[in-house]
């Protein structure tokens, strides 16, 4: 039996790929997100708002019943997204939570701010033991922390969708901005491949381990029902489509902040900024995002003040002179905050955290002198 599922379905394989950049560089040394960012000057966006207008036209109900579903955390985009729809289309929204696995407080206070868009939400808590587990196993085996709850936040909108006979799911950035290749970003549709399969018989692997040698950990088939996804054939019966709101509107986070907080009590990281960045006001909810971030840097070399500098720098809110000072001030800064809760939750030492996370740094980005690590190529 192959360890491999086939590529179409990326989520699901023995190799995690839901963290991975696949961004290319052109012939002309130039990535696929500053290509897009010239791109996105030559799109016409009045055609894309009557292309937005005719799907609303297409799936809006009159008879009250949910006829989108938005997807999100309470963040600065969901709420976007969310009060856009309703108040602006006409929508009736259900949005859908994938919980977190331990709120912050101000993340808890941003899911509350979501609801003064006025709209009903349903939050889906998995079992804290089995997403625990699964958690641990997705870090000490892809260093991936976030693989579980990444895999549960595509899944669940769909099966909500096809639970309430709603046909149309509106995301709100298309990755292929800053992260994937770029001609993913000629469709407003995100692929099923995400979050469906052809079949349940084939292997289906979670946080690295095929899901029926997961009972070693304690995790029954039972438990894993959350995180499977859907066949492609009840896709195709319950009529299905996922879109991006990013393929209709120009979209930039910091223009979605600020229209979260003209619309709601939307408020930013209470420190002033979020560790290993700058910025304030993405990815506030968990307890595990410094996490999340901070071992992509140990994988890639490319940290949360990068993530956060190069989309300022093509947005044209920073130069980039100013995003190589503040990549180089706060990019290899560790998320000390929550680290100890993160250690209690997964189960495992700092001497294990550490062994594994040095163990995954590739020779080619990182050197060691003496007790410390450093980038080879810094940015310049």
């Amino acid at each position: 039996m192959s360890n491999q599922r086939p590529a179409t379905h990326p989520e699901f394989t023995k190799r995690d790929s839901s963290d991975t950049p696949t961004s290319a560089f052109g012939e002309d040394g130039i990535c696929d997100a500053c290509h897009y960012t010239e791109l996105k000057k030559t799109i016409d966006w009045n055609a894309r708002e009557k292309e937005l207008q005719a799907l609303c036209d297409r799936y809006r109900r009159k008879d009250g019943r949910y006829d989108v579903i938005v997807p999100g955390s309470g963040g600065k985009d969901s709420i976007y997204v969310s009060h856009l729809l309703k108040h602006e289309y006409g929508m009736n929204p259900l949005t859908v939570t994938w919980a977190p696995h331990a709120y912050t407080p101000v993340g808890r206070k941003n899911m509350d701010a979501w609801g003064q868009v006025g709209h009903d939400n349903l939050l889906f808590t998995p079992d804290p033991v089995v997403h625990s587990k699964l958690t641990n196993l997705a870090f000490c085996n892809l260093v991936n922390p976030f693989q579980p709850f990444i895999l549960g936040q595509k899944i669940l909108a769909p099966r909500m969708a096809k639970q309430f006979g709603i046909h149309l799911i509106m995301y709100g950035e298309n990755q292929a901005e800053i992260h994937n290749k770029i001609i993913e970003t000629e469709t407003p549709l995100m692929s099923p491949s995400h979050y469906s399969v052809e079949s349940h018989d084939k292997p289906l692997f979670f946080g690295g381990v095929e899901a029926e040698a997961l009972d070693e950990f304690g995790i029954t088939k039972a438990d894993l029902q959350p995180y499977y996804p859907l066949l492609e054939e009840e896709l195709d019966t319950a009529k299905i489509e996922t879109h991006f709101m990013s393929y209709y509107k120009h979209w930039s986070p910091q223009k979605n902040y600020y229209y979260a907080k003209q619309h709601t009590d939307f408020a930013s990281n209470e420190d002033g900024r979020s560790e290993g960045t700058y910025s304030k006001y993405s990815s506030l909810d968990d307890k595990v995002d410094g996490q999340h971030y901070f071992t992509s840097l140990i994988k890639f070399g490319q940290g949360r003040a990068m993530n956060d500098a190069c989309r300022d720098i093509r947005d044209g809110y920073i130069s980039r002179e100013e995003g190589v000072a503040l990549v180089n001030k706060y990019d290899l800064e560790f998320p000390v905050k929550y680290f100890n809760f993160f250690l209690d939750y997964i189960g495992i030492s700092e001497e294990k955290y550490w062994s594994i996370v040095d163990e995954a740094r590739s020779p080619h980005l990182w050197e060691k002198e003496g007790n410390s690590w450093h980038l080879k190529h810094p940015c310049r």
